[in-house]
């Protein structure tokens, strides 16, 4: 399994009872950052998964991965505290999360997923296929079950 260094940067108003990252917050192979009013991260040579952006794929390996967890409606601030250059990334259409979305102040973009089902593709796509991301996420095995019949990384990205 390659090693991927992964960055995780949470906006403040994230509910952490609700998030689906918080069971890696005790992971040694995850940094975790809490956004503040003046925060800055220098993003420069991270990876960023992004909407509308070129595909993920093996050829980004090598890069360190950047995750902004946020509601869809405050993404934008978190992506305002980015400065540099970071490669922007999208995970391949088709995904579906398992995720019940309940929104009723906005809508999430179709193809969104949870952070933890964004995280582990991510990181399947780079070369680090690590199940145990999943293992303490309410809705893994619909999750992976749906996965399987929408996403094969090894016949679907070069």
């Amino acid at each position: 399994m390659d090693e991927v260094s992964v960055t995780i940067i949470r906006h403040p108003k994230e509910r952490i009872r609700k998030c689906s990252l918080t069971p890696l917050q005790k992971r040694s192979d995850f940094r975790f950052l809490k956004a503040s009013k003046h925060f800055q991260f220098d993003a420069t040579g991270f990876i960023l998964l992004s909407l509308n952006a070129t595909v993920l794929s093996k050829k980004d390996a090598g890069h360190p991965l950047l995750l902004l967890d946020s509601t869809w409606r405050l993404l934008p601030e978190l992506v305002r505290c980015l400065t540099g250059n970071p490669i922007r990334r999208s995970l391949p259409s088709g995904i579906e999360t398992a995720y019940p979305r309940r929104s009723k102040i906005s809508v999430d973009p179709s193809g969104g997923l949870a952070s933890v089902e964004a995280l582990y593709v991510a990181l399947k796509i780079l070369g680090r296929d690590d199940p145990s991301l999943l293992a303490e996420y309410r809705w893994k095995d619909l999750f992976l079950s749906r996965l399987a019949e929408q996403f094969n990384p090894d016949n679907a990205i070069s």
